[in-house]
């Protein structure tokens, strides 16, 4: 596995790891992780395919600005990356958490960069706040929290292995946690510069995605290309009518649990996630 620097968007710098040969995989990581969170897949994807597992804004060895976090430019750096390195579209763009909101703002805004498109437990940013009740605010308390100014950065930075432990450990099937070396990891990225305020700064745009989500729906607009939903059976899209929302949001879709999975499936159930992967991306 290779890895590489480019430079994107508004002048940053990113990082991503690159193997295999063939048509095109991107795989987008997701909050509190980076591009490791994919290497019990890429070499698998590697035998057939050119994969592409980049650091996103903000995240990992890539620069941490203080603008750009709205997903249509944390999109537009991810198709900026792609056609720098040689591809004019992307055969699959695997998107897991927040990289499942940059997969999806991609999607929308260049279906022709994208021939399917896999979302790994979530729903879409506008179904999370229409649902909104008490019970998805107690889970989801973090992203009222991340979203306030300041605050955050002061009471995480204290203990960043702490807490991000928390949701390693509440977030997993079995509540053990994910592999200690991968935890490190992960730890080691967030205690880097402005890596924990970046991080918040991907939940404070909100604002900005919902209002373009919000426009969109209302013009009707969809996801054209052929789209995967995967989720864990302890996840939160295992709690509602995961596939029936994602069917309003798209205009070919399906998607199944994975079982005794939580949240991290590529790291929790990799080969679940491959054959699904293998079938899907075969068409």
């Amino acid at each position: 596995m290779d890895t590489g620097v480019a430079t994107v968007g508004d002048g940053i710098r990113m990082h991503y790891l690159r193997a295999g040969e063939g048509p095109l995989i991107v795989l987008l990581h997701g909050w509190p992780q980076t591009s490791d969170c994919w290497r019990k897949v890429i070499p698998d994807l590697a035998r057939t395919h050119t994969v592409i597992a980049p650091d996103l804004r903000g995240y990992g060895l890539t620069d941490k600005p203080t603008t750009g976090y709205d997903k249509r430019r944390m999109a537009a750096d991810i198709s900026e990356l792609i056609h720098g390195l040689g591809f004019d579209s992307a055969a699959a763009v695997v998107g897991h958490d927040r990289g499942a909101r940059v997969a999806h703002r991609w999607a929308l805004d260049r279906p022709d960069q994208i021939e399917r498109l896999v979302i790994l437990d979530v729903l879409p940013t506008r179904e999370m706040f229409a649902r909104m009740d008490g019970a998805l605010a107690a889970s989801h308390w973090h992203w009222f929290f991340h979203i306030q100014p300041d605050l955050p950065e002061r009471l995480v930075g204290r203990d960043v292995r702490g807490y991000l432990e928390y949701f390693f450990e509440r977030w997993t099937y079995d509540r053990h946690g994910l592999e200690p070396a991968a935890v490190d990891a992960y730890v080691r990225a967030f205690e880097r510069p402005g890596a924990v305020r970046a991080g918040f700064d991907d939940y404070r745009a909100q604002e900005t995605d919902l209002a373009l989500d919000d426009a969109d729906y209302a013009a009707g607009k969809r996801v054209q290309m052929p789209l995967l939903a995967l989720w864990g059976s302890t996840g939160l899209p295992a709690k509602l009518p995961a596939l029936e929302i994602w069917q309003a949001y798209a205009k070919d879709v399906r998607g199944t649990q994975v079982d005794a999975c939580g949240h991290f499936i590529a790291e929790e159930r990799p080969h679940a996630l491959l054959e699904h992967l293998r079938g899907f991306v075969s068409g």
